[in-house]
């Protein structure tokens, strides 16, 4: 992951309601979750949970796909591996052994 690509993620993640909907969808797994769900559990307004999920979305934190007439959002796993890494990557001197158990 680039810094550029970092620095937008984590502008993304800044934001309370955005940091939670990543933690409801990475606790939903695969399956994801209606965007009508998630503006229920956020006990938010479907226009303001687009929003957000619009940001997080564009900083490439969660992928949608549609069903039927719902839009099915979920988390990125592989880019918030990739966050995650671009994190830990200068841990214990590089040393990739020692990376693995981070």
């Amino acid at each position: 992951m680039r810094e550029s690509q970092a620095l937008l993620a984590f502008t993304a993640l800044s934001q309370e309601t955005r940091m939670r909907i990543v933690r409801k969808l990475v606790k939903a797994g695969d399956a994801g979750l209606a965007s009508g769900t998630l503006a229920e559990a956020m006990k938010t307004s479907p226009a303001n949970i687009s929003f957000h999920l619009g940001q997080l979305e564009s900083a490439g934190l969660v992928k949608s796909r549609r069903e039927s007439r719902s839009i099915i959002y979920a988390a990125n796993c592989e880019a918030l591996g990739a966050l995650i890494q671009f994190l830990m990557e200068d841990c214990c001197s590089g040393d990739a052994r020692v990376l693995a158990c981070c």
